[in-house]
């Protein structure tokens, strides 16, 4: 396992090169990362201009303040997923507060509750997408083709108990979405949700 310390080259060096200011660094980032960016932003907003602005707003962010990353907190992935996760909750709760000002439907608890719900629901996209390959194909079999662990198995040509493993890893993994403020959460920019 990687010591905490020891980021991998590739997040260290798009940091580097992004201080530096090379804008090729920057495509390449949004490359990368542009689509999961805008899918997350996408699922907590529900609509796809405010994603696209959201998207934008990421990376516009990233090529400001290039420093406030630090490869030693954790994966540049992570730490896109949780600034796209927190820029996203305040898009969502500014536009949600200035419609109930103007007297649109709802209370602030119904607000907040969006909010919340909007929240679990990307980081939970967020866990499935990133979580090692082998633990995210038990998932889907279990939960999209409504396999028990045995078909599971079967269908991933691995034993029972290797597969009721991978379920049961995967699914702890899932409960973590309702955690506050998920891991890598940026310091410094966006501010708090």
């Amino acid at each position: 396992m990687r010591k905490k310390d020891a980021p991998p080259r590739w997040d260290r060096g798009m940091q580097q090169r992004l201080a530096r200011g090379e804008a090729a660094a920057l495509g390449e980032l949004y490359d990368r990362f542009a689509s999961l960016v805008h899918g997350l932003a996408h699922r907590v907003l529900g609509d796809e201009h405010a994603a696209d602005t959201v998207t934008r707003d990421v990376f516009a962010l990233v090529w400001q303040h290039p420093d406030a990353y630090d490869p030693r907190q954790g994966p540049l992935r992570s730490w896109l997923a949780a600034l796209t996760n927190r820029l996203a909750v305040e898009r969502l709760r500014t536009t949600g507060t200035a419609a109930l000002a103007r007297g649109g439907p709802g209370t602030a608890e119904d607000l907040e509750r969006k909010v919340r719900h909007a929240s679990v629901a990307a980081r939970a996209d967020y866990i499935v997408q990133s979580m090692p390959a082998p633990l995210r194909a038990a998932l889907e079999l279990a939960y999209f083709q409504r396999r028990d662990y045995r078909q599971t198995a079967a269908d991933l040509g691995v034993t029972d108990e290797e597969a009721r493993r991978r379920l049961r890893l995967g699914l702890q993994l899932l409960a973590t979405a309702h955690d506050a403020g998920g891991p890598g959460a940026p310091p410094g920019i966006g501010g708090a949700a």
